[in-house]
C-alpha cells in the first residue's frame, strides 16, 4: 500500500499538477484501499476537517496577511536600507546585507518565499551591479531566506508544533540560535567570496545617514520585538502575536508610512486568501493522509524496515534529518512535515527525544530541502520572480547547502545551540 500511494503522488508530481492534488489523490486511493469504498468516507471528512480545526492554526493565516502588507509596502525596503548603512562598506557587505536583510524579515515575515520575493527584489540589481555573478545572488538570495523559517514566526514551526502537540512558543524561542548560526556561516563565506574575486566595496555611509536610516526602520524593527518579547513575557500567545502584527502592520502601512491606500486592501486580501486556501487544504488534506497511513501501520512497517527501532537517540536524529531533507527536494515543506512527522513520532517518544529540538531540525531540514535541487519551492519562485533559467538559480547553490548541512549536523550534536535561549526563557 505504501509504494502504491508513493507511486500516485511521484506520477502525478511528474505529470506537473500542484501539490495539492498528487495528495488529495494518494488520500482517497489509500482510502478505498483500506476500506473498499466510499460508504464511510465520512470518517474522511471527519479527518480532514480536524486537521484545521486547531487554534493555533489561526495564526498561520495572521503572519502570511501580515508579510504581504509590509511586502507591498516600505518596510521590508527599510530593514534593508538600514542594514546597507552599517556594513555595506565592508568587503563583501553587499552580500553580508543580503543575508542580514533576509533574517531581519524572516523576523516579520516567518516564509522563505516571502523572503525571496521582498529581499530579492531589492537586493538582487545591487549585486549585480556590485560585481557579484548572477548564480552567486541567486544561490545567496534563496538559501539566505532559508533563515526566515528558523527566525521567529516560522509557519513551518506552526505546522509542527500542531502536528506534534509541541509548544509553538518554545519553538519560536529555539529557533534564534540556529538562524544567527547560519547568518555567521554565510557571512564568512560571503566574505572569502568577495576577497577571492575581488568584488569592489560600496561608500561608506556617514554616521548622519545610518541615523536616519536607523530612525527610518524603528517601526519595522519593532516586529521581532512585539513577536519575541511579547511571547517570551508571556503577554499574549503566538497566535495573539500574529494578530496583533497584523493590526501593528495595517496601522505602520497605511497610517504612519502611507505607502498603502484603501485600493490595495483588495490586492493583499486576495493574494493571502488564495495562500491560505492552499496552506488549509494541504493541512486538512495531511492529516486525513496522516490517519490513514497510521490506519494502516504504515509508519511502523517502515521503521521497522529501516530498522529505527534498534537506533538511539542520535541514530533517530540522523534518519529525520536525511529524510526531511530528501523529501524537501521533491515535495513542499508543509506537506513534508504532515505526512513524516507522524511517522517518526513514536522513535521520537520511545528514545525520549526533546520535541522542540527534533522540531528546530525537522524545520531547518526542509528549509535546506526547499532550497536544493532538483524541485526545491524556493528555486521555482526564484525563477518565476526573477525570470531566469534553472539551471542559472541552481548553479550557485552548493556552498550555500554544505555550510546549511554543517549547520545541521551542529544541531543535531550540539542540541543547546537551539535550546539554551528556550531553557532561559521557560525556566521553572
Amino acid at each position: 500500500m505504501a509504494t502504491t500511494l508513493m507511486l500516485i503522488m511521484i506520477v502525478l508530481l511528474l505529470l506537473g499538477f500542484p501539490m495539492m492534488i498528487p495528495l488529495i489523490t494518494a488520500a482517497l486511493a489509500g482510502f478505498y484501499m483500506m476500506f473498499g469504498g466510499i460508504g464511510q468516507m465520512d470518517t474522511f471528512i471527519q479527518q480532514v476537517l480536524g486537521g484545521i480545526r486547531p487554534a493555533s492554526l489561526i495564526a498561520v493565516p495572521m503572519f502570511i496577511l501580515a508579510a504581504d502588507i509590509m511586502t507591498r509596502g516600505q518596510s521590508a525596503n527599510r530593514l534593508i536600507n538600514m542594514v546597507m548603512t552599517f556594513i555595506g562598506h565592508i568587503r563583501g557587505g553587499l552580500a553580508i546585507s543580503t543575508a542580514t536583510s533576509c533574517t531581519l524579515f524572516g523576523a516579520v515575515s516567518g516564509s522563505t518565499q516571502a523572503t525571496v520575493v521582498a529581499v530579492g527584489s531589492a537586493l538582487r540589481p545591487k549585486l549585480l551591479k556590485a560585481g557579484y555573478s548572477d548564480s552567486f545572488s541567486l544561490a545567496l538570495i534563496i538559501n539566505a531566506s532559508d533563515i526566515a523559517f528558523l527566525i521567529p514566526p516560522s509557519i513551518g514551526m506552526i505546522i509542527y508544533g500542531v502536528i506534534s502537540e509541541t509548544s509553538i512558543a518554545e519553538l519560536f524561542i529555539a529557533g534564534i540560535g540556529p538562524g544567527f548560526l547560519i547568518l555567521f556561516l554565510f557571512s564568512i563565506y560571503c566574505l572569502i567570496y568577495a576577497t577571492v574575486n575581488n568584488v569592489p566595496t560600496e561608500e561608506k555611509a556617514s554616521w548622519g545617514e545610518r541615523l536616519t536610516a536607523t530612525r527610518k526602520a524603528i517601526w519595522p524593527l519593532m516586529f521581532p520585538v512585539i513577536i519575541v518579547g511579547g511571547i517570551y513575557g508571556g503577554v499574549f500567545s503566538p497566535t495573539e502575536a500574529a494578530a496583533i502584527c497584523v493590526l501593528y502592520a495595517v496601522i505602520l502601512e497605511f497610517g504612519v508610512f502611507g505607502s498603502l491606500s484603501s485600493r490595495d486592501i483588495y490586492i493583499i486580501a486576495k493574494s493571502t486568501g488564495l495562500i491560505t486556501a492552499v496552506v488549509f487544504i494541504l493541512v486538512g488534506v495531511g492529516n486525513g493522509f496522516s490517519w490513514i497511513i497510521s490506519f494502516a501501520q504504515i509508519p511502523q512497517a517502515i521503521l521497522e524496515v529501516v530498522g529505527i527501532n534498534d537506533m538511539g537517540p542520535m541514530g533517530v536524529l540522523v534518519a529525520i534529518s536525511v529524510a526531511f531533507f530528501i523529501a524537501c527536494m521533491f515535495v513542499d515543506p508543509i506537506v513534508v512535515i504532515l505526512v513524516l512527522t507522524p511517522i517518526f513520532a513514536p522513535a521520537i517518544e520511545a528514545t525520549g527525544l526533546d520535541p522542540v529540538h527534533v522540531g528546530i531540525i525537522i524545520t531547518l531540514q526542509v528549509a535546506i530541502g526547499s532550497a536544493t535541487p532538483p524541485f526545491g519551492c524556493d528555486i521555482f519562485t526564484a525563477i518565476a520572480i526573477f525570470k531566469k533559467p534553472y539551471w542559472e538559480v541552481v548553479r550557485g547553490t552548493g556552498p550555500f547547502i554544505i555550510m546549511l548541512l554543517f549547520a545541521a549536523a551542529l544541531l543535531v550534536m550540539f542540541p543547546q545551540i537551539a535550546l539554551f535561549l528556550r531553557d532561559i526563557a521557560f525556566a521553572d
